[in-house]
């Protein structure tokens, strides 16, 4: 019997179409795929405003996207240009935590507390003290509009401490969005980097859900966004308003980076803070907003200026039908692990 019948005859093969064969070469190509390991295909709607980027024209809208996601990707340990991409339980992450533990590190955690997001706070602090650089010097930096939401102060462990740097009331998470690079430059000037060498900014509303150590040290440190890993690069949803500061022309890329989690030296993390503030500065001043907000801006700094180091989706994770399958889930990002659950989900987990 013939796998495609208007491939292949009883009597022998037949004239196809152009369309027939297009869509021979696609199924023929789909059952190449899952052989390699792959999962069926699922339809899903990411709630997340980059995917409103997605779709194969440039500047086409598309939410609704039938996608393959990978069962198992393989977990290449070097990106293109030599940069060591870290997953956290193999032997140069053990080698990398053998050699810096040793060593006195002063690292600074930074993350923004604005209105609602109070509520994530004591979940995110309990499973960084941990979790997150064990053994290290670490000081939490809390940005803050609401420095009671802290009250009652935590018990932090040894050579751990927690500082709050008030910030004026932002209210709307694109509002927010759009200012945390300049919240994040201002810090770093002053106070951060006189006190740390290191520093991490993340999302409040993500857990530390297991070690997360000296392996994730570098000049410049990106993570790579779950449900993008592994996809082909048409699917990064980059800026592609060439009117925009963030815009990335389509033969420009490696990865696409997430939001959740970035860092580095001190100094490396101020340029990067500056630099994408002054993008988002400008494109305010055109009346121009990135599609996917700071993120947008982040990821055309990266290209500019290639991470020293890149983080696996280990350590930004969250279960959706896009997520990529990783050993083990270091970081959830319990705020877009809601927005992947449907409303009754959403209910039971009181997102």
């Amino acid at each position: 019997m013939a796998l495609f019948p208007f491939c292949k005859t009883p009597t022998g093969p037949v004239r196809m179409s152009r369309m027939q064969l297009v869509l021979c070469c696609f199924l023929l190509s789909l059952i190449i795929y899952f052989l390699h390991g792959r999962k069926a295909a699922v339809s899903v709607e990411s709630a997340h405003p980059i995917f409103h980027a997605f779709g194969m024209e440039r500047g086409r809208m598309k939410t609704d996207m039938t996608v393959v996601r990978a069962a198992k990707l393989p977990t290449p340990v070097e990106t293109p240009w030599g940069a060591p991409l870290v997953w956290g339980g193999t032997r140069n992450s053990e080698w990398r935590r053998a050699k810096l533990t040793q060593q006195e590190i002063r690292i600074g955690l930074l993350a923004l507390v604005v209105g609602t997001y109070a509520q994530f706070i004591r979940r995110f602090l309990s499973s960084a003290e941990t979790h997150f650089l064990p053994g290290q010097m670490v000081t939490y930096y809390i940005l803050t509009d609401n420095p009671r939401s802290l009250d009652p102060p935590m018990e932090l462990g040894p050579d751990r401490q927690m500082k709050v740097l008030p910030v004026a009331e932002l209210p709307g998470w694109e509002r927010l969005a759009q200012r945390r690079m300049f919240l994040l430059a201002d810090a770093i000037r002053n106070p951060i980097g006189h006190e740390v060498e290191y520093i991490f900014c993340a999302d409040i509303d993500q857990e530390f859900m297991a070690p997360v150590g000296e392996e994730i040290l570098g000049d410049l440190v990106a993570t790579l966004h779950p449900e993008l890993y592994g996809m082909p690069r048409n699917a990064f949803p980059y800026e592609v308003d060439e009117v925009s500061s963030a815009c990335v022309e389509e033969d420009e890329g490696d990865y696409y980076y997430t939001s959740e989690l970035y860092g580095g030296l001190v100094s490396e993390m101020y340029k990067l803070a500056r630099a994408c503030s002054l993008l988002i500065l400008q494109d305010q001043s055109n009346g121009v907003r990135a599609r996917g907000l700071e993120e947008s801006y982040l990821n055309r700094y990266l290209i500019d200026h290639r991470p020293t180091c890149v983080l696996s989706p280990e350590y930004s994770w969250w279960d959706s039908g896009l997520a990529a399958y990783v050993p083990i889930q270091r970081i959830v990002s319990w705020g877009r692990q809601c927005e992947a659950y449907d409303k009754q989900k959403r209910e039971e987990h009181k997102c």
